[in-house]
């Protein structure tokens, strides 16, 4: 049996008496005190996030003759240097092994950052399709914090560097910071104006201790992450994706490109000509219950599919959710019910985001 493993923060955790638990294969906090006060300061403040159970894993060479081009569902041969790019690492059916961000470095270098609980799985599925380069695990090196809210921007300025103000959406910057040297990404988890710090692990809990001091920041769990990421509509992998739903199935498919050769392509194209059979759906609950991964998803007295999340929005004040139904039932305005072992919620289906009021693009 694994070890469960803790990062570099985890005893300034529990000094902070934050509730811990396991989170794919990490001991994380999942909240320090109230989920939805920790969730209103992300969306008026500044949070941060500790994210260094995440995966970075480190390529050298040549992206097309390596054959890491062909790896994921997009192309990394045309991310230029000094941005970054989502998708997916698929298996030969379309499945979704993992979402995951590459980084174009250079040239010849990216960083791929993975999910935590598929971190070693990634690197062994890249590994096998790969044919030149040098290809390694740097997650025991490397930290990474999240700092997301409308402040983040301000605070990353008065106590970091003012460059970071320049910084364009899904776009990074290398700089150094503590001494050290760091790469600061505009992304996030959220749906707010957010950045993410990758930094020399051993560097991680000056800079948690630096940007704490920060009266606009208050540390934020994954409680309140899961909540921020499901306004906005946002997959959750090992929920709402795995590695046997397609992104055709959960309605990711503009970051497939079909025109580039990659593992899974011709299973995507097989399935497209008829269109899948399931697909996501997002609904909102007529009340404040919170739909849970699981439950069935029913539609004129009839089964037709699951939810995969669910939580309680307060900025809606209603239960969330989003699910897999049947293909000709993925559509807005319809009535359903969540069911679960005599729990029943009436529903009905919208498009996403559920929230569209936050700072993302500022």
């Amino acid at each position: 049996m694994d070890l469960i493993k803790r990062t570099p923060l985890y005893e300034k955790h529990r000094l902070m008496q934050a509730q811990m638990a396991p989170f794919g294969g990490w001991d994380m906090p999942i909240q320090y005190g109230s989920i939805i006060a920790e969730h209103g300061w992300c969306r008026s403040s500044a949070s941060l996030f500790d994210i260094c159970h995440m995966g970075e894993l480190l390529f050298t060479g040549d992206v097309g003759a390596s054959g890491l081009e062909d790896c994921f569902s997009f192309s990394v041969k045309t991310i230029p240097v000094g941005r970054s790019r989502y998708g997916f690492l698929l298996n030969a059916s379309g499945g979704i092994i993992d979402d995951l961000i590459v980084f174009r470095l250079a040239e010849e270098r990216v960083m791929i950052v993975v999910n935590a609980a598929t971190t070693d799985s990634d690197f062994q599925v890249i590994q096998s399709r790969l044919n030149g380069g040098c290809f390694e695990d740097i997650t025991a090196k490397t930290g990474k914090l999240d700092l997301q809210g409308p402040f983040s921007r301000d605070v990353l300025v008065s106590r970091l560097d003012a460059r970071i103000s320049q910084i364009p959406y899904f776009k990074f910057m290398p700089m150094g910071i503590l001494g050290v040297e760091a790469l600061i990404s505009r992304t996030g988890y959220t749906g707010e104006l957010g950045y993410e710090i990758f930094l020399p692990v051993e560097k991680v809990g000056e800079l948690w201790d630096l940007l704490l001091e920060d009266a606009r920041v208050k540390p934020a769990g994954l409680g309140a992450r899961d909540v921020l990421r499901l306004e906005v509509g946002y997959s959750l992998c090992g929920s709402d994706i795995d590695e046997t739903i397609t992104p055709l199935e959960s309605g990711l498919e503009m970051f497939v490109d079909l025109s580039k050769p990659f593992v899974g392509r011709e299973a995507l194209l097989m399935s497209g000509k008829s269109g899948p059979a399931r697909r996501k759906v997002a609904f909102r609950v007529n009340g404040r219950r919170s739909p849970r991964h699981g439950y069935e998803i029913w539609y004129q007295g009839q089964p037709v599919g699951h939810v995969t999340s669910g939580v309680f929005s307060p900025m809606l004040s209603s239960g969330i959710g989003i699910g897999l139904v049947r293909g000709d039932l993925a559509q807005p305005g319809l009535q359903m019910e969540v069911c679960h072992e005599g729990i029943s919620m009436e529903v009905q289906t919208c498009v996403l985001p559920f929230y569209t009021g936050g700072s993302l693009r500022s």
